[in-house]
This record gives C-alpha cells, structure tokens and sequence, in this order.
C-alpha cells in the first residue's frame, strides 16, 4: 500500500495491490449494483450531446454503459488520481474522451472545465463528512448545468469502515440551499441514493 495515500484513496490502493485494476478494486460489490447506480444517473439526467466530467471515474465504465445504450455524449472527461485505473480508462480509447490525473479533493480546480454536467458516480463513498460537503459544493459551482450524484444513504450498504453514508434529507437540504431544482432516485438499490440538482 502506498504510505502516502490520502485516507479516502488507501481502500483502492488495497485492493489494487491485492486485484490489480480489476472489477473488484473499484469496491463496488457487484456489476449489477454498478449498473443500478448508472442506470439512475441515466434516469435523472439525458447525458446525450452533452459534456460531463466522471470525477473519479475509475476506468470509465460509465462512459462505456453510456455508449453501449446509445446516450452518446459530445465530450466525456474522467478525472481519476488512481494511476491504474488512468491508465485503464485510457486503453479503451474512446473518441471525444479525456482522462485527467488528478485527485479531485487536493485538485478542485480540475472539475472547472465547463462541462454540462458534474458525475460522481461511487466516488464519494470514502470521504468524510466534511469532504462529502465540499467536494458537492465544488462540484456545483463547476457545473455548467447540472450536478449528478449518488451517495450512500443509510448503513445498508456501508458496512465497511472506509465507508460512509449521509442522511438524504441533510444531503437535500443541502442543495436546495443552492438550487431550485433538486430531484432524487432511491427506489434502485437498498441504501443508495442518487440526487442531481440543477444550475
């Protein structure tokens, strides 16, 4: 493990030294819960001809499930601070596909890129408290239309102790304290929650 890690990032590092770049060290527990989540992002938001910033995108795979359902977007940019994962999002060579090294919490200024929409897609799972907030409010502000999100909800899926879930009436509260148009998607999965509100 890298000694140097930031705490959020030391459960992927873990499990790349233990899986390499595969599935598992995304720490997601399953394709299909996977699948969930990005389904709701679809439900919420049209991703179709329009420019979205993956922050934290692992090896883009929400670009992949975007493309093989036909929401092709104009310009897909994934940050990612996990060099495996970079690269592994790079091999797949997508046409209008950026993948940015960066850490997004120690970089912010990485997410003003003028996208249409702002994703975090599992990337706020290990994340305090604190972080989650500002790393919400960061992505707001950077977004040009929307900012789309999904968050664990209760202790139903954060059993691990690098894990952490929020309140969905906190989380909402919180966005409706910067946007008129706040909507949210619970029904998917026990535990998740996805939000997106709108500039």
């Amino acid at each position: 493990m890298d000694k140097n890690a930031p705490k959020y990032l030391r459960p992927y590092r873990d499990a790349i030294d233990r899986d390499g770049a595969a599935f598992s060290s995304l720490l997601w527990s399953c394709p299909a819960s996977q699948h969930a989540r990005f389904e709701a992002l679809t439900r919420l938001y049209n991703f179709a001809g329009k420019s979205l910033i993956d922050v934290g995108c692992g090896r883009a795979d929400l670009l992949d499930y975007l493309l093989e359902r036909n929401f092709f977007p104009n310009h897909y940019v994934g940050i990612e601070a996990i060099e495996e994962f970079a690269s592994a999002a790079e091999r797949k060579q997508h046409r209008d596909c950026t993948i940015v090294r960066a850490d997004f919490l120690r970089e912010p200024r990485r997410l003003f890129v003028g996208a249409d929409a702002v994703v975090y897609c599992g990337s706020l799972n290990t994340l305090s408290v604190d972080e989650f907030y500002q790393t919400l409010e960061r992505g707001f502000d950077a977004a040009a239309e929307v900012l789309v999100f999904n968050f664990l909800c209760s202790p139903a899926l954060a059993a691990a102790q690098f894990l952490t879930w929020h309140d969905k009436k906190d989380v909402r509260r919180f966005l409706e304290e910067r946007s008129e148009k706040v909507d949210e998607i619970d029904d998917y999965r026990d535990g998740d929650c996805t939000m997106i509100a709108w500039k």
